[in-house]
């Protein structure tokens, strides 16, 4: 939680809150994994990213979950008048249910208990990989983990009517917003750094 605050994810993006999930992220076909705060290339990006759900004690395995991807620096850190822009969101995310210590090699490579669309995830919206643009710096891309705040279902999700601004018009507008007209609270996160190579 401290890379959340220190990077001001929280509480730009959203409140603070108290993570009960340990969300993996990697991008197997370049073997990068997100660690809260690295930085990936763009272009090692583009492939839609493979997932992993630990729990630390209080998630029950019968869950699933959604998952987002938010980029609230769009189209600079400096000047966010089109954050936040929409990225993923992807519902019917399970916990891993692999008890190895090791469930996913840190250096890219897919464990078993990774999930991919191709496996069953359920895309609300598609992915659309990071292209932060030229002379604008680093973008934080955010994912962020949700649970229905009712404990029930979450397969009722609604689309944001635009990428831009999650569909609100408004700057600085996204995800705190969606999750909560969803009825949805954060209960893991994690993110990397990404840049233009044009700076």
């Amino acid at each position: 939680m401290p890379r959340l605050k220190e990077s001001e994810i929280i509480p730009e993006v959203i409140d603070d809150f108290h993570p009960s999930l340990l969300l993996q992220v990697s991008y197997p076909s370049n073997h990068e994994s997100v660690s809260l705060g690295n930085t990936i290339k763009p272009a090692d990006v583009q492939d839609t990213p493979a997932i992993e759900l630990h729990s630390s004690g209080a998630a029950t395995s019968t869950k699933s979950y959604t998952l987002i991807l938010t980029d609230p620096d769009a189209p600079s850190r400096d000047d966010p008048k089109w954050s936040e822009m929409c990225h993923w969101i992807a519902t019917n995310v399970p916990l891993t249910t692999s008890t190895s210590d090791n469930a996913a090699d840190m250096d890219g490579g897919q464990s078993a208990g990774m999930q991919t669309v191709a496996k069953g995830l359920k895309e609300v919206v598609e992915y659309l990989g990071p292209s932060p643009p030229p002379k604008t710096g680093k973008h934080r891309y955010v994912f962020i983990v949700f649970e229905p705040a009712d404990g029930k279902s979450d397969t009722n999700l609604t689309a944001p009517e635009d990428r831009k601004h999650w569909g609100t018009g408004k700057a600085r507008h996204g995800i705190r917003q969606w999750a909560g007209e969803n009825g949805l609270v954060p209960v893991g996160a994690n993110f990397f750094y990404s840049q233009n190579e044009e700076q």
